[in-house]
């Protein structure tokens, strides 16, 4: 219990220096990544909350938000690279 308590508290301090990196990074590239980082990071904090209290359900939830985390991902890349969402028949 405690080792998932440690695992907890290091996936928070993880976040919170991928928020920096989300507020200084150099590039727009670098921010989107942190931000996927960060993510990604959610996704595994849920699942050992869901552990600690539990409450396997919680799985579903991380598997929903890996879901949304990566599309979201993939079309803010699209957006910064074409700098729309339109598709070229759409024109």
């Amino acid at each position: 219990m405690t080792m998932f308590m440690a695992a907890a508290a290091a996936l928070i301090v993880t976040m919170v220096l991928a928020l920096i990196r989300a507020l200084l990074g150099p590039t727009i590239y670098d921010r989107v990544l942190s931000v996927n980082s960060f993510g990604t990071k959610t996704v595994l904090l849920i699942a050992v909350v869901g552990f600690l209290v539990d409450r396997p359900d919680f799985l579903d939830i991380a598997l929903v938000y890996a879901l949304i985390n990566f599309i979201s991902t993939i079309a803010v890349l699209k957006l910064f690279q074409r700098g729309h969402f339109r598709s070229r028949t759409e024109r």
